[in-house]
């Protein structure tokens, strides 16, 4: 008889944990993830947990012992929540609190996240000096090019005391998705005068400078790229600016997280709908339930760092068998794209563990500095994951333009970046 999987509350964690009860001859090993799991992204977030929940019960070796079966050891799944209900969102003490619960967690050996850039700039140089480490993460979401590469001034190096990577991801970068969605306003959208803003953060500074770098490439005028206040009561003053200087687009660098439906609804007010003056925004709009059913979001052409499920569905294969069992499992679809790519850095995680001798340091040095490759008749993607051993960066740079229309989010095109 098929065994059911049991699930018990983590103290002072929010989420599911994976019962990892089974045989004491097999070695238990923690895989964490650190997701917000509060406020606007609550509805994705936990769409990924239940994800890779699902996947795990998939790949359980064992079905009739108890606890997922692996390798010859027993997976344990461990949810952190790294928002604040006070915040609504990431929460910089939230993600230095689940950095140092990570290291002490002896049995944990990565972490499949963060969602947010910001918060994994906090956690990944902790986990990179862990004791028996470093210990691996590997982010389904992170865009931030500063993680692996020169952008800002010290990065990625300062993310790495030790002097040895510790940091992989599945998802491309700002630099491809700032200059994607920049090539799409003025080839498709055929928009002369963009207003930037950004909301000050990590991810958004990065991927509002990426647009607005490629849209003056693209002979699109930036008038100015600035940040918004996300506790500021209203933003007429900034749209205002961007009226009197003629603006045809206005950009949204940053997360919907950040107060951005008053955004959005005060850039109606004053420029007028989105047939007027169009509005892009990068994935920090993605999988927000609340921003899509706005009726003032109507016409907003949104980028995802990575192929939305509409298309990973149509490629059909492991996306579209996965996707059924998941809406046959929880009686709907994933809330946005991202919960495929969750599994997806599993997978990569399960390929080190695999290749590993079960220990922190044989789990990360499976990944680096050689890179580690999840096969394309394995992956969940429905094609090979390849990480590169130097960097942490995936070789698939995948950008979906999406357009939110009735009330959801559409898949437009895949856009591949000039």
């Amino acid at each position: 008889m098929a065994k059911t999987v049991k699930f018990a509350a983590l103290a002072a964690i929010a989420g599911l944990a994976l019962s990892a009860c089974g045989s004491t001859a097999a070695k238990t090993l923690v895989i964490a993830t650190d997701l917000p799991l509060q406020g606007s992204a609550k509805d994705a977030n936990d769409s990924t947990n239940m994800a890779i929940q699902l996947y795990l019960e998939q790949i359980d070796e064992d079905p009739d012992t108890e606890g997922v079966q692996f390798a010859g050891y027993t997976l344990e799944l461990k949810t952190y929540d790294n928002a604040t209900a006070a915040k609504g969102s990431w929460d910089d003490a939230a993600c230095a609190k689940n950095a140092a619960d990570h290291v002490a967690n002896a049995a944990e050996v990565a972490v499949m996240g963060t969602y947010n850039s910001g918060c994994a700039k906090l956690i990944v140089p902790v986990l990179n000096e862990a004791p028996d480490g470093p210990m691996l993460m590997v982010s389904h979401a992170n865009t931030n090019p500063g993680l692996t590469k020169a952008w800002d001034p010290g990065e990625p190096d300062q993310y790495y005391p030790t002097g040895t990577r510790s940091y992989a991801r599945v998802a491309t970068t700002d630099d491809y998705q700032g200059s994607a969605a920049a090539q799409f306003a003025a080839q498709e959208l055929k928009v002369t005068k963009c207003f930037v803003l950004n909301d000050n953060q990590t991810y958004g500074q990065g991927v509002a400078k990426a647009f607005a770098d490629e849209a003056a490439k693209q002979g699109i005028t930036v008038i100015a790229n600035v940040a918004w206040d996300a506790a500021a009561a209203s933003y007429t003053s900034l749209f205002q600016q961007a009226k009197d200087a003629g603006a045809d687009c206005v950009y949204f660098g940053g997360i919907y997280d950040n107060n951005g439906g008053a955004l959005m609804n005060d850039k109606v007010a004053v420029l007028g709908d989105n047939t007027k003056v169009k509005v892009m925004g990068p994935d920090g709009f993605t999988g927000y339930p609340d921003f899509v059913a706005n009726p003032n979001a109507e016409g907003v052409y949104l980028t995802f760092a990575g192929l939305s499920s509409d298309l990973l569905l149509a490629n059909g294969g492991k996306p579209a068998e996965f996707l059924a069992a998941y809406k046959a499992k929880y009686g709907a679809d994933p809330v946005g794209s991202y919960p495929l790519y969750g599994v997806a850095a599993v997978q990569v995680i399960l390929e080190a563990i695999k290749k590993s001798d079960g220990t922190r340091a044989g789990v990360n040095g499976a990944v680096f500095p050689g890179g580690i490759s999840v096969p394309a008749d394995v992956s969940i993607l429905g094609k090979a994951i390849n990480i590169n051993g130097a960097s942490g960066d995936v070789d698939l740079i995948d950008i979906t333009v999406e357009l939110v229309t009735g009330g959801k989010e559409t898949t437009k095109m895949a856009w591949a970046v000039q």
